[in-house]
């Protein structure tokens, strides 16, 4: 146990960071721009879906860009050479080309969206792009360079490259057969096989980037899980920083216990009587028949608080009544404010009479 209890001293001493990240530090460094994230994730999710793309809008690109072609050949070519009909001619194939590509680059933008709300949510944030000299300086760079992460990357890349490269020799190997005879087939046919076996090529390879970034997304949430971390010394400070400090909060509540004190005693002048246990409680009651629907306990205490009850109440000529029972019950259930609850009124109600008749009034 002592051992234990000498380990964590230890850890609290080195500063080592050993706890998950508090909400608060999640919160900021999402502010800052740091998030569990993976560029590959969007990147692999966009080059599979515009292959994708490719094989359910292509027989409308098919059909557009024949129809944009023989509009060129059958129609534009016969014009006469001048200004106006060249800018005529460029504004038409700019503007189907921009039609037959739409798809693909609402794919494109949807796809990019999507993926990066899927592993961040939403987050708009400036501080990545401010100037910061730290960025620059030479030994955190090399740091990098030699770090683990850049290891990581490295074999990442190796291992995506040689993934890929079996996927394209598989495929190819497996339509040999087909590639011998392509000398010997219509143009046509020539550019169906090679679109087919580039949209199957294209869609493989995505599927294989996809699940890579998967992984790459958990090693990154991993990376980004450990450099948050903090030591059991910042949980302390950060405790400190949002709930405040132990010590100015305790000065805070003396400094807000003294000021109710010192309002309560300003009322005991009001009250009509001081009952007492008759030295170590004194409770004030007071009863205001027009805005009162009970008589009111408007300052109460023990002890050294009892004292300067009975003081100020002997300075105004309060009258005080000793009833240890009474004063007892009415400082341990009435709070200070609250009227006289009903087992209680006939006590009361008693100790009232005798001090309106001392002070001469009518009940």
């Amino acid at each position: 146990m002592a051992r234990f209890r000498l380990k964590l001293d230890l850890q609290m001493f080195s500063g080592e960071k050993t706890e998950p990240a508090s909400p608060k530090k999640r919160q900021e460094s999402r502010q800052k721009g740091q998030v569990a994230k993976s560029m590959e994730l969007p990147a692999a999710f966009i080059l599979f879906f515009t292959f994708l793309s490719f094989m359910i809008f292509g027989s409308y690109m098919k059909e557009h860009l024949m129809q944009l072609f023989r509009s060129v050949f059958y129609d534009y070519l016969l014009w006469d050479l001048t200004i106006e009909n060249v800018t005529v001619l460029l504004k038409t194939l700019f503007a189907q080309s921009l039609l037959l590509m739409v798809p693909i680059f609402l794919v494109t933008v949807v796809i990019a969206i999507f993926s990066n709300y899927l592993q961040i949510g939403f987050l708009f944030t400036g501080d990545p792009l401010l100037m910061k000299f730290s960025k620059i300086n030479p030994i955190e760079g090399a740091k990098k360079i030699f770090s683990m992460r850049t290891l990581v990357d490295f074999f990442k890349s190796v291992l995506k490259m040689s993934l890929i490269g079996y996927v394209v020799y598989a495929s190819l190997w497996g339509e040999k057969s087909h590639l011998l005879d392509l000398a010997s087939l219509p143009l046509e046919n020539v550019f169906l096989f090679t679109a087919s076996t580039t949209l199957k090529l294209g869609i493989k390879i995505g599927l294989i980037l996809i699940v890579l970034a998967i992984f790459d997304y958990m090693y990154q949430k991993y990376e980004f899980e450990k450099s948050i971390k903090m030591s059991k010394q910042d949980i302390k400070d950060e405790y400190k920083k949002t709930e405040g400090d132990p010590l100015i909060k305790g000065k805070i509540r003396e400094k807000q216990r003294r000021m109710a004190l010192q309002r309560m005693m300003q009322e005991v002048p009001k009250a009509d009587v001081i009952i007492t246990n008759p030295t170590h409680f004194a409770v004030a009651i007071r009863y205001d028949s027009k805005n009162m629907q009970a008589p009111t306990v408007i300052a109460k205490g023990t002890d050294y608080i009892a004292l300067k009850i009975r003081q100020i109440a002997k300075d105004h000529q309060i009258i005080t009544m000793e009833n240890k029972p009474l004063a007892r019950a009415l400082y341990a259930q009435v709070e200070i404010g609250e009227a006289i609850p009903a087992d209680m009124f006939q006590a009361v109600a008693e100790v009232l009479a005798y001090v309106y008749k001392v002070k001469g009034k009518a009940n």
